[in-house]
C-alpha cells in the first residue's frame, strides 16, 4: 500500500534552529517537543514510533506535521488562546487606581489601603484589585524615605565635601570621622542555627542585654584604613580624645569630614582647633550625615560583624570589633565617590 504520508525537508536554517529549539533550557517544554517531533519527520521515522518516543498520539503527530508543512518554524509555537471576556469595565479599573492614589479617610484608621479593602469599597475581588494594581505598577504597601536639608548653608557645605572628595589635596591627608553610638552587647538565648542547604542561618528573636559601647572611628579616603576606638560614652571629651588619636597619625595639613553633633563643637574642641591649625573640620549640612563616607563603613560593619554576633559582655563585643578592624585594615577598600554636588543639591535641598 502506498505511503501517504507527507514528507518533511528541512533547509539548513530550520535544522538548527529546531535543535535549538529542543536542547535550549529556556525553550517551554511544548515547544521543545515538538520541534524534537519534527527532526524525527525529518530523519524518516513513522508516525507511529515518533509518537511513541515523544509520547503523543499518531493523531497529534499527523497534525502536527501538517501544521508544520503550512507555517513551518513559526506554526510550532503556542497558539493565542481565546478565554473568557472581560468582566471589569474600564471605569472600575479606574476608579480601583483614583481610589488607591487618595489616602484612605481618617476615620478608617488606616495608613494605606489594602486589596481586600479596595475591594469591599468597589465590589471586586482582592485578587482582581491585585492584577489591577500590578497592571499599573501600584504598591501601596510599600513606602521609601527622604529628607531634605533645612542648613541655609547646605549647597556651600556639600560642594566643600565633595569637592574633598573627588578632587583631594594632594599634600594633604582626608579622613571622615564619626560615632556610631549605643551598640549593644546583645547574647542570643539560643546558638545560631547555622547555614544549610535550602535553609538560611537562623536565629532567635529574643536575647540578653549586657550594655553598650561606642565606636569612633576615622576613614582614611585615599587608602580606606581605618582608626577606630570604643569608648563607653561619646561626650566632648571623648570625642576630643578621638581626635587627638588621629591627629597624630597624620603630619602635614589634616582635613576632617564629620556630621553637626553637639560632641563635635564643644569649646574644648574649638579651644584644640585654633591651637592646631593644620586640622580643618568640614561639616556635612544639618540631616544630612549621609554625606559622610564613614556611614557607608559603619553600614558594613553592622551587616558582616554585628547584626548576626552573640556577646555575653560588653569586652566581648569591643574585641570583636578590634578584630574586625584589624582584618579590615590587612586588606582595606577605599571608598570612591561618583555623584556630583550638583546631583546632590538637586536631590537634597529643596530650593
Amino acid at each position: 500500500m502506498a505511503n501517504r504520508t507527507r514528507p518533511i525537508q528541512l533547509d539548513a536554517s530550520e535544522r538548527t534552529e529546531l535543535e535549538h529549539l529542543m536542547r535550549a533550557s529556556s525553550t517551554p517544554a511544548g515547544l521543545s517537543r515538538r520541534a524534537r517531533a519534527v527532526l524525527l519527520m525529518a530523519d524518516g521515522l513513522a508516525g507511529v514510533e515518533i509518537a511513541r518516543r515523544i509520547g503523543y498520539t499518531p493523531i497529534q503527530i499527523s497534525r502536527l506535521r501538517t501544521r508544520f508543512a503550512g507555517e513551518r518554524v513559526a506554526g510550532l509555537r503556542d497558539r493565542a488562546r481565546p478565554g473568557r471576556p472581560h468582566t471589569v469595565t474600564a471605569r472600575q479599573i479606574a476608579r480601583v487606581v483614583a481610589l488607591t492614589l487618595t489616602p484612605p479617610p481618617k476615620r478608617s484608621g488606616l495608613t494605606h489601603w489594602t486589596t481586600r479593602e479596595v475591594g469591599r469599597r468597589t465590589g471586586l475581588s482582592y485578587a482582581m484589585v491585585h492584577r489591577i494594581w500590578r497592571a499599573h505598577g501600584l504598591q501601596p504597601h510599600r513606602v521609601e524615605t527622604f529628607k531634605f536639608t533645612t542648613d541655609p548653608a547646605a549647597e556651600e557645605k556639600i560642594r566643600d565635601v565633595v569637592g574633598l572628595y573627588l578632587a583631594p589635596p594632594a599634600q594633604a591627608a582626608v579622613v571622615c570621622v564619626d560615632e556610631k553610638t549605643q551598640i549593644q552587647a546583645l547574647n542570643r538565648t539560643q546558638p545560631l542555627l547555622p547555614l544549610r542547604p535550602g535553609l538560611p542561618a537562623r536565629q532567635t528573636h529574643d536575647y540578653q542585654r549586657h550594655g553598650v559601647t561606642s565606636l569612633f572611628a576615622a576613614l582614611d579616603l585615599a587608602h580606606g584604613r581605618v582608626i577606630g576606638e570604643c569608648r563607653p560614652r561619646h561626650t566632648g571629651d571623648d570625642f576630643l580624645a578621638f581626635l587627638r588619636t588621629v591627629a597624630r597619625r597624620y603630619r602635614g595639613e589634616l582635613h576632617v569630614i564629620l556630621d553637626n553633633s553637639s560632641s563635635h563643637k564643644t569649646p574644648a574642641v574649638q579651644a584644640w582647633l585654633a591651637a592646631h591649625p593644620r586640622v580643618q573640620f568640614h561639616f556635612t549640612p544639618t540631616g544630612a550625615s549621609w554625606l559622610n563616607m564613614i556611614e557607608a563603613w559603619f553600614s558594613i560593619l553592622t551587616r558582616q560583624s554585628i547584626r548576626r554576633s552573640s556577646f555575653d559582655s560588653v569586652r566581648a563585643l569591643i574585641q570583636h570589633i578590634r578584630r574586625y578592624l584589624e582584618r579590615w585594615n590587612e586588606h582595606p577598600v577605599p571608598f570612591i565617590w561618583t555623584k556630583t554636588a550638583e546631583q546632590i543639591i538637586a536631590k537634597a535641598v529643596r530650593r
